[in-house]
């Protein structure tokens, strides 16, 4: 009832606003829910890679600057690579938990392992030859030298982002990556013991600040797949089945649209920082600039997090069927790209704002206007800019029951009815 004149004139718009306070705070609730654990998960897997570089800085001048050029050109490369072909995975999975496809989970699961696991080991040979490839494009020898070195102990990490990042995208995509903030918080404490223990106590080197990046991020994937295997995802997890080996090829399409998305992305600050390499100093160059990107990264794994959370509220929507609440996510979370599927899209966008405006501008700031590693920063933050307001263009034209209509086709298209004999599994 209304107390005042007032309150009655104004009564349905304020039930209106009401209303809508109402969504928007059930919404973020479930945003938070999504995005806090891959919050923290970003931020210390990520630190795992940043404070390694930081005790490779107590090793010495050449292997800051080897690590810098490797982490920043080749695991950028790898890292493009698979974890864009796991967010297909966050497509996948997201749609088939809101669609109540669960058991497709753990099968879509599977059928990623197998593309990424045969991407990972194509990459491989890039992390053998690494001294060859750098001393091909220019760079110093002895820095050459250096980076090949390090560039082996990374073969073992390439297989860990296989298993990390598709482990991520099936346990969010259930609102059960709770279990990947605790592990990934543990195996950064156990990171940093060790590189304090291998590298300054027992003044091992390289060795020991690269064993002690792999102990600590395989220790995280090994608690992963224990829990999964242990019967903590009992609808989404029902043991390995041949079903896996179906349907490959739609997987390792949309897998490859969403590499190249992300890899154009990533990509981007490898080849600022090899232009970095071509400068007066090189060494202090690439240094100083990958420091800083990893500063600026390691600050962008926050709003990446809530990204993580916008595509599995988005997907899980769409799986559902309700354009409108799809919809009223992207305008609470403020994206969307990848739980929609719009993998290819972003991929052209991404190589017009980057490649052809961003890198030149870079380029012509650096070496005709004279501004070194000013000018390529200032290249960058162009091309990021650019790539912002178009997305949002985007994102503002989106017909959502046109993508509700495609999620449906989709889920349906893949959709396995599931089987409780045993003929099935392995």
């Amino acid at each position: 009832m209304y107390n005042t004149m007032e309150d009655k004139l104004l009564g349905p718009e304020k039930e209106c606003v009401m209303d809508l306070k109402g969504r928007v705070w059930i919404e973020s609730k479930k945003l938070w829910i999504v995005s806090t654990p891959a919050i923290i998960t970003r931020l210390t897997s990520f630190g795992i890679l940043v404070t390694t570089q930081s005790f490779m800085g107590h090793i010495g001048e050449t292997e800051l600057a080897a690590y810098a050029i490797i982490q920043i050109i080749f695991i950028r490369f790898a890292n493009g690579i698979l974890l864009g072909m796991a967010s297909a995975l966050e497509t996948l999975c997201g749609q088939a938990f809101g669609a109540q496809h669960y058991h497709m989970m753990g099968i879509y699961l599977q059928r990623s392992w197998l593309v990424l696991l045969a991407s990972a080991t194509i990459l491989v040979p890039v992390f053998i030859f690494t001294s060859p490839i750098l001393r091909l494009i220019g760079q110093e020898e002895e820095l050459s030298a250096v980076a090949g070195n390090i560039s082996i102990w990374f073969i073992p990490i390439i297989y860990y982002f296989v298993f990390s990042f598709t482990m991520q995208m099936y346990l969010q995509a259930q609102q059960k990556n709770m279990i990947i903030g605790w592990l990934s918080s543990i195996s950064f404490v156990v990171h940093l013991t060790l590189s304090w223990l291998f590298v300054y106590k027992l003044n091992l080197g390289i060795p020991g600040a690269m064993g002690a990046m792999i102990i600590s991020t395989w220790s995280m994937v090994i608690g992963e797949l224990i829990y999964v295997f242990g019967g903590w995802c009992p609808e989404t997890w029902s043991g390995f089945s041949m079903h896996a080996f179906a349907d490959i090829w739609p997987v390792v399409k949309l897998s490859v649209s969403s590499g190249v998305m992300l890899c154009l992305e990533l990509w981007y600050n490898a080849v600022l920082v090899l232009l970095a390499g071509y400068m007066k100093n090189a060494t202090i160059a690439i240094a100083a600039f990958s420091i800083c990107l990893n500063i600026t990264a390691w600050e962008i794994m926050i709003p990446l997090g809530f990204l993580s959370g916008a595509c599995v509220r988005v997907a899980n929507e769409l799986g559902n069927g309700d354009a409108e609440a799809a919809k009223f996510a992207v305008k609470v979370n403020l994206w969307v790209a990848i739980g929609a599927g719009w993998q290819s899209v972003v991929a052209y966008v991404n190589l017009g704002c980057y490649y052809i405006v961003g890198i030149p501008i870079g380029v012509l700031l650096a070496y005709v206007a004279k501004l070194d590693v000013r000018g390529i920063w200032i290249g960058m933050m162009c091309g990021v800019a650019l790539q912002t307001l178009v997305l949002l263009w985007i994102t503002w034209k989106t017909d959502w029951n046109s993508q509700v209509e495609k999620a449906s086709q989709r889920l349906n298209r893949w959709f396995l009815a599931p089987s409780h004999g045993n003929d099935e599994n392995t």
